[in-house]
């Protein structure tokens, strides 16, 4: 059995930075051992199996699969995806069954090779729990506990499918000095994953809004995290004092040479969230074949 695959850098229009994706296209035939083996096999942060779709009104159906589990949704596989199939179908909105539900996404070709994706979330976030514990924190990740905060924002654990430890910190130096403490890490980052979405706002930066880093899910530091930006569309709202709506750019992987650029998108009316969405741009730079045998 032979199968084509792409891989693409994600929240990037430059090859060689953004998030690294492997899309095996045309999978239907393999079994989810084979998917996770496979997975394993790309050792990238995420893996995507684009599946014929499930119902009348999609495009094309996908399975994420990180080396060690599948997920029920992530963002930077859904830009890659969309994109994919924009790319391929020469479409500019795709419908895609998911793990979570059907994601819609509005596709816009730049080249040949390229292209920007924009999805409506298909599950608004949700507050979880607090997270009290400012040393304990602090201790986690190698900062002080004055570090932690900024403005009204104060650590919580939010989930637009994935739950994230959401930690605010005072400006973009602290993001700079974090140094992961293994030993109290799982007990400090409790939920789910363990994983902790450090973030700031960046007044001095031009074209910029937030920037932040990602640890844990088995990876250790992931460069581009759109699953964690629509977590962190919850804690946005919530201090957003104003209907309507609110663009943000969010800048992530700087710290490890890989930067990416998300884009967030979200909708209050009558003091609600109504609308939250993730976009970016992905670019194939490379493509080949499975081979996994008669």
């Amino acid at each position: 059995m032979k199968l084509n695959y792409l891989l693409l850098d994600v929240f990037t229009r430059e090859r060689l930075k953004g998030n690294q994706l492997a899309v095996v296209t045309n999978a239907d035939r393999l079994l989810d051992g084979e998917m996770q083996a496979i997975a394993c096999e790309f050792n990238l942060s995420e893996t995507v199996f684009v599946l014929k779709p499930r119902g009348e009104r999609s495009t094309a159906a996908i399975r994420i699969f990180t080396p060690y589990e599948e997920l029920p949704f992530a963002g930077h596989p859904t830009i890659g995806a969309a994109v994919v199939l924009g790319l391929t179908k020469d479409v500019t909105a795709v419908r895609i069954d998911e793990k979570i539900g059907l994601v819609t996404a509005l596709v816009e070709k730049l080249d040949k090779r390229t292209g920007e994706a924009r999805f409506a979330l298909p599950r608004l976030p949700s507050r979880v729990a607090p997270l009290i514990d400012t040393a304990g924190l602090a201790q986690a990740l190698g900062i002080d506990a004055a570090d932690i905060g900024f403005g009204d924002y104060r650590p919580a654990v939010f989930t637009a499918g994935v739950s994230f430890h959401l930690v605010p910190v005072r400006d973009a130096s602290v993001l700079k000095r974090i140094t992961l403490n293994p030993v109290v890490w799982h007990q400090v980052f409790s939920h789910e994953h363990h994983s902790a979405y450090v973030f700031t706002q960046t007044p001095e930066e031009h074209d910029i809004d937030l920037a932040a880093r990602m640890f844990g899910m088995g990876l250790g530091e992931d460069p581009g995290t759109g699953s964690a930006a629509a977590a962190l569309i919850g804690l946005l709202a919530e201090h957003a004092e104003a209907s309507g709506q609110t663009d943000l750019v969010l800048r992530q992987g700087h710290e490890m040479g890989r930067p990416c650029r998300i884009l967030i998108q979200f909708r209050k009316e009558q003091g609600k969230l109504v609308h939250g969405g993730i976009g970016g741009q992905a670019i194939v730079v490379g493509e080949g074949k499975l081979d996994l045998g008669d």
